[in-house]
């Protein structure tokens, strides 16, 4: 099944134009997703085999090194929709309360504002 969709591009000098796209589904279309949706998990796991040994380097360390352990924390950020790689967000974030409260609550909201949900059926 092949339709249609209009997108607009725009142009060097800002102007826009209108393109049409063809997108096209089919059993090849779900088995380029399953494709993505398992490299995806593979970079998961693989972020948490990387991680891993920082986090726990800074915690057994006592480090109070704040560029690399927010650094540590922006990166493990785009992994925390894989339980394992929160779990190591959290603890880096448990370590760097002890450092700066505040700036800890900035990296609990970004995970609430990339990661959480408002479906409230999970917390009952």
């Amino acid at each position: 099944m092949t339709r249609e969709q209009t997108v607009e591009k725009r142009e060097p000098n800002n102007a826009t134009r209108k393109e049409a796209l063809e997108i096209s589904s089919g059993p090849d279309d779900l088995e380029g997703i399953f494709a993505i949706a398992r490299s995806l998990g593979l970079l998961n796991q693989q972020a948490v085999l990387e991680y891993r040994p920082v986090v726990e380097g800074i915690v057994r360390s006592a480090s109070r090194d704040v560029p690399f352990i927010e650094h540590t924390l922006d990166g493990l950020l785009d992994f925390c929709g894989f339980e394992p790689a929160l779990v190591l967000y959290k603890t880096l974030c448990r370590h760097y309360w002890t450092i700066d409260p505040e700036a800890t609550v900035g990296y609990v909201n970004a995970y609430r504002e990339m990661w959480d949900t408002d479906d409230l059926s999970d917390k009952a």
